[in-house]
This record gives structure tokens, sequence and C-alpha cells, in this order.
């Protein structure tokens, strides 16, 4: 039985006991499934009346449009976050106190914030007229603050001789940290900082808060003015919605995945140059030495000697 540097591995009656457990457990989550689809259908949410509602032209646009305001602000808020988390690693990390103050305390002030807050007191605060633009700054503070810890960490984990290197160079310190360390850190953080992307993703759905018609504001509008069958399909609409940000993660996760093994496969560093072998050395693929002009001919080879006695070689005169 091998054992693992984390844990030892599981002997025969653990192997059953786990067995059993991820059978129980997998019959209570289908058990679980069934119920709530029974009570859905019992209610009439699963009704096709409720999924016609999609083959209507308008409805389709609008969850289009929806679709493109939410790839909007996430696409801001994603260049902002990255941007003002580098800005305030950047901060924390330097050696001036005031500065790295700063950037540690607003790192950990609108951290501790819960994100609809800070989105709202933009809002109402600063961009009322203006909801796709709150959002996004909302979402890159809070984000930012979060890829600033992610970056800092990622900084923190280089080598310290790569730094040491650095300056010995002679290189100063914005130039090590643009040229050496955070190159390496985005590198070795890449996964986690485009994990924190598709959080940020979802977190478009906070939007509806200021009426921002994303995807979640907009299924609510959809579900909230469509009646069938005397009810409104709130279900079926959530389903789609949540379908399609389903969709929209596992596309970044995948993005994610391809940027993480492209790198591994990046050939990065200098070249080592083939080497050149100098005359009268030895040459390790034939065996024999090279030409030899000054002394001797070395034993079995094939050189020749012009002042002296050739071992096994040729002797001239």
């Amino acid at each position: 039985m091998s054992a693992s540097v984390l844990y030892d591995a599981p002997g025969p009656k653990a192997l059953v006991r786990n067995r059993i457990y991820a059978v129980v457990g997998t019959v209570v989550i289908a058990a679980l499934l069934v119920v709530s689809v029974l009570r859905l259908a019992d209610k009439g949410h699963l009704a096709p009346e409720m999924w016609d509602i999609f083959n209507y032209a308008g409805i389709r646009q609008n969850i289009a449009d929806a679709l493109v305001a939410t790839l909007k602000a996430f696409g801001l808020a994603a260049i902002g976050s990255l941007v003002l988390g580098v800005l305030l690693a950047v901060g924390r990390l330097s050696d001036h106190k005031p500065i790295r103050w700063a950037a540690t305390t607003f790192i950990e002030l609108f951290r501790s914030l819960p994100l609809l807050i800070t989105i709202y007191a933009i809002w109402v605060g600063f961009l009322t007229d203006h909801s796709m633009w709150a959002l996004a700054a909302g979402l890159s503070v809070y984000n930012g603050c979060v890829q600033a810890e992610v970056l800092r960490a990622g900084v923190n984990a280089v080598p310290r001789g790569q730094s040491e290197a650095a300056y010995a160079l002679g290189m100063r310190k914005t130039q090590v940290m643009v040229t050496v360390l955070m190159p390496q850190a985005i590198r070795s953080m890449l996964p986690t900082i485009i994990s924190q992307l598709v959080v940020t993703l979802k977190d478009t759905s906070l939007g509806f808060i200021i009426l921002y018609p994303e995807l979640l504001q907009t299924a609510r509008l959809i579900a909230s003015n469509t009646l069938v069958n005397g009810q409104y399909p709130y279900v079926s609409t959530i389903t789609v919605v949540g379908t399609i940000y389903i969709v929209l993660c596992l596309l970044l996760s995948s993005l994610a995945t391809w940027i993480e093994k492209r790198g591994r496969r990046a050939k990065t560093g200098i070249a080592v140059a083939p080497a050149v072998q100098a005359p009268g050395t030895i040459d390790a693929t034939a065996g024999t030495f090279g030409p030899n002009t000054d002394g001797a001919g070395g034993a079995g080879g094939a050189g020749t000697g012009t002042d002296g006695a050739g071992g096994a070689g040729v002797t001239k005169d």
C-alpha cells in the first residue's frame, strides 16, 4: 500500500466506506432534484407555455441586448480592476511609507465593504445618469483590491535572488519591478487572476440594484411583465439566464486553461550556443586528436608531429 506526502492511502475498509458515502450522497442529491422538479411541475412552472415565451423575437432581442450590456460592463471592469490592481500592488510594496499606507488603507477599506454598497454609493454619489460606468467603477474598485493582493503574493513568491541580481546589475527599483518581478508574478498567478475575472463577470448581475439593463435585470423585467397561465414565468426565465451565465464563465475558464498551457509550452530564456571544438583538443565523438603542429601526435591518433616524436603517429624530420 503506497502512501502520499499529504495523507495515507486509504485501506480496504476506508475504500468501502468512501464508496458507500459516495453512493448515499448521490442518491440524496438525486432525490432532492426529483422532489424539486415534481414541485415545480405541480405548480405549472414546467409547462410548455412557460418556455414558449422565448420564441418571441422581442424577448430574444431583449436577452441579446442584455448580454451585450453585461459584456460591456464586464470588459470595463476587467480592464479597470487589472490596472488598479497593478497600481495598488506596486504601492503596497513601495519603500515610501505614505504611499504604502495609502495603498494598504484603500485595499483594506474597499475589500471589507460589501460590493453592493460600493456600487450603489458610486451610482448615487457620482454617476446617477450613467449606470454602466457606476457598475464598472464599483466592480473595478472591489476586484482591483483583490487583484492587488494576488499580485503582491506573486511578487513576494519570486525568489529573492532575482531582485538581488537585478540590483547588482545597477537597475533601479522601478526597473526591477517592471521588468523582473511583475512579469514573473503575473505568469505564476495567472490562473488566480483569471479566476477572479470569472467572479467579476458574475458580479455584473449586481447591476440590477442601480437599474442597469444587464442579464439579471432584464430577466426580472421579462418575468414580471409576462403573464402565462395566470402566473409569471420566473423559473423558466431564471433558468435561461442562469445557463447563459454558466456558458460565459465556462468560456472564460477555458481561456484561462488555454493561456496557462500555452505559457508552460512557451520557450523562454537564452538559448545555449553550440560548442565549437578548438584546435589541438580531443574529439569526443571520434576519439582522435585534432591536428597537432607543435608536438607529438597522440597515441593511436591521426595527428602528425613536425618538431618531435609522435607516439603512434607519423614523425616528419
